[in-house]
């Protein structure tokens, strides 16, 4: 197990959001609207997208907003190993 005392807030970041995006269905405007932020120093979304760790499931016919925000393989896999980045 990670020594999480050495974890970077960013990270523990980044593990909140994927928790938030696991624990039930989310669309992107839910999303957006959960983890809005106006700090540039910590763009989670960005990060987690960067990283391929979640994705839009764009659905035809879909506003953007009403589209879920799904975690990706390796989304999944970094939750369930407590390693992310």
């Amino acid at each position: 197990m990670r020594d999480t005392s050495q974890t970077l807030p960013a990270e523990l970041l980044i593990r909140q959001f994927l928790e938030f995006v696991a624990a039930r269905p989310r669309c992107y405007a839910d999303v957006m609207e959960a983890w809005r932020t106006s700090c540039p120093r910590l763009p989670v979304w960005e990060a987690a997208v960067d990283g391929d760790l979640v994705r839009i499931d764009h659905a035809s016919g879909k506003a953007m907003g009403d589209c879920l925000v799904v975690l990706t393989a390796r989304g999944r896999d970094a939750l369930a190993s407590q390693a992310i980045g």
